[in-house]
């Protein structure tokens, strides 16, 4: 079945970084787009950034623009989160999702457990 593990979360100081990863498996990874998305305490969930099947395309929300990379790793089935530059907001816990296709188009269809975030001096 399909199986993503998200990891990397922590705690770190404000203005620090962390890199967050998601091991794929029950699926061929390279054929589906993939998202990372957050739920911050008492917060709704909030879509951070999706990259498509290949990798070669990306997009941000504005809160993270700037500040987070995604990127993923097909021979690996690994998706990666670079946050660079973390503030108290980004507290929250992090998950990643797969797309119902090879592009992020049509929805979320399979989540991670999610890794905890928290940005605290």
């Amino acid at each position: 079945q399909v199986l993503l593990v998200e990891s990397g979360g922590g705690l770190v100081q404000p203005g620090g970084s962390l890199r967050l990863s998601c091991a794929a498996s029950g699926f061929t990874f390279s054929s589906y787009a993939m998202n990372w998305v957050r739920q911050a305490p008492g917060k709704g969930l909030e879509w951070l950034s999706d990259i498509n099947s290949s990798g070669g395309t990306t997009d941000y929300a504005d809160s993270v623009k700037g500040r987070f990379t995604i990127s993923r790793d097909n021979a690996k089935s690994t998706l990666y989160l670079q946050m660079n530059n973390l503030r108290p907001g980004d507290t929250a816990m992090y998950y990643c999702a797969r797309e119902r296709s090879e592009i992020p188009l049509y929805g979320m269809d399979h989540w991670g457990k999610g890794t905890l975030v928290t940005v605290s001096s």
